[in-house]
């Protein structure tokens, strides 16, 4: 009999790291978009030097909760403080494991008193779904997941159009769409705004590392509001982005978007675990890259390790506080950026095009071959941290790398990234090649100069 839930999944492979490791499900992608609507480089450096339009509506999932309990509940499930969270604000939610590692992060809207739209990658999604229909809160939950990856000519649907305009001249386009100045919405806060005659909501953003509005409303009304966009773009020389370039913007602005999901381990997440089902993310998910071990809990990260230790409030009860209490006063890992020497990748690069087994090939401009990557980075013989989330910037003109270091780890150190697969695993993103030592230098995070003095104070740039 097939397995039904992730238990049972997990009980016929054995070994849960060797299972995600070889996981077939190939890398994660970003659907329906256009891979480039004009070419990434030029997508790229858009975001510095024009506009861009990201458009969101595809990749990520989103539930709705409402009800008398759904503040409390959410509450609950989040590291964040709920102290100051009234309607028309919104929050960058992480929930935890009671172990105090990190379940995944979405963005989390307060639309009514009792209306919460959370959107983001399926782990937390899933956890707060599960919440809704197991833990006896007077909430309801309609969650819609995110567009199929490959939906081979079948219409696509969703509830929502998701839009971004980010970049210098991001404010002047949206004037011209809202017909006159737009309204002061402070960071992390809605408000509405006009785009071709009808209303829209509008959160005060950043993600490039440059100002601008993320715009949403029902589906339907998407490609009339996708049109206006472009419309009002095109005499500052906005550019649509690609879902190649899409998520590159993040090497430079400084978020890891897919850590492990802390859920496969511990007595207290059993009943999650006998709850999800066997086709879950969780339990179809990759792990890639040069760190192996056989314990899936070291690939488990806390809110430290990702930079998440300023959203660790402890003036209410959440799942996980008491483990976070305990590792207060302990020295945490801190994300980085890390620069890879570019003798080292030319040298990767020119495998390509000598007989024999070649170096691990590096895609561009993303580079990640798993849903969840973890190449070791070291000192000597010493793990020091992860790297975790890699690509190419054509604004920088080098290769980068979102990731972790130990706390005795300066800027400007100089380490040793392996990459490739030293185990020859069998996921389909992974051809027969020799692992290989780049070279890589401890950068700031955020990378981009832009995104560090630019950035209200944030999660971006706060360390402590």
């Amino acid at each position: 009999m097939s397995p039904k839930t992730l238990s049972e999944v997990l009980a016929k492979a054995g070994n849960t790291v060797q299972m995600l490791r070889n996981s077939q499900i190939g890398a994660y992608v970003y659907p329906v978009v256009p891979p480039e609507f004009s070419n990434w480089r030029d997508e790229q450096r858009a975001w510095r030097e024009t506009a861009v339009l990201f458009d969101q509506s595809h990749h990520m999932a989103e539930i709705r909760v409402t009800g008398a309990d759904a503040f409390a509940m959410l509450e609950r499930l989040t590291i964040n403080s709920f102290a100051n969270f009234s309607v028309g604000k919104a929050k960058h939610y992480v929930p935890c494991s009671p172990s105090g590692h990190v379940i995944g992060d979405v963005i989390c809207f307060r639309l009514a008193e009792e209306e919460f739209l959370l959107v983001g990658r399926a782990p937390t999604i899933t956890w707060i779904q599960f919440h809704a229909e197991t833990g006896g809160w007077k909430v309801t939950a309609e969650r819609d997941d995110r567009s199929p990856s490959r939906p081979m000519g079948k219409p696509v649907s969703r509830r929502h159009y998701r839009y971004q305009i980010q970049g210098p001249k991001a404010e002047a386009i949206l004037e011209v769409l809202n017909g006159g100045p737009l309204p002061k919405i402070k960071f992390f806060n809605l408000d509405w705004i006009t785009i071709a005659g009808r209303k829209v909501r509008a959160l005060r953003h950043g993600m490039a590392g440059e100002p601008g509005l993320e715009v949403f409303g029902p589906y339907a009304e998407g490609e009339e509001i996708r049109a206006a966009i472009v419309a009002a773009g095109a005499p500052f020389g906005m550019r649509q982005v690609g879902s190649r370039a899409y998520a590159t913007n993040t090497l430079e602005s400084g978020w890891i978007p897919s850590p492990l999901p802390a859920v496969y381990t511990g007595d207290a997440m059993r009943a999650y675990r006998d709850w999800l089902p066997a086709d879950s993310y969780e339990a179809t998910g990759s792990i890639g890259g040069s760190f192996i071990s056989d314990n899936i809990e070291d690939y488990y990260l806390t809110p430290y390790d990702l930079g998440y230790g300023p959203f660790v409030k402890f003036d209410h009860d959440f799942i996980g506080r008491a483990a976070l209490e305990a590792m207060q006063g302990r020295a945490h890992r801190r994300k980085v950026t890390f620069e890879w020497n570019a003798e080292d990748v030319a040298r990767i690069n020119a495998s390509m095009l000598a007989p024999g087994r070649n170096f691990k090939t590096i895609d561009l401009p993303l580079s990640n071959y798993a849903s969840a990557s973890y190449d070791k980075v070291t000192m000597g013989d010493k793990l020091v941290g992860f790297s975790m989330f890699t690509g190419y910037s054509y604004n920088e003109r080098c290769m980068l790398s979102l990731g972790m270091v130990d706390a005795d780890i300066k800027e400007g150190d100089i380490l040793s990234l392996t990459w490739g697969e030293p185990d020859g695993t069998r996921k389909t993103t992974v051809e027969p090649h020799v692992p290989t030592e780049v070279r890589v230098r401890v950068a700031p995070v955020p990378y981009s100069r832009d995104a560090r003095e630019n950035y209200v104070e944030s999660w971006r740039t706060r360390t402590a």
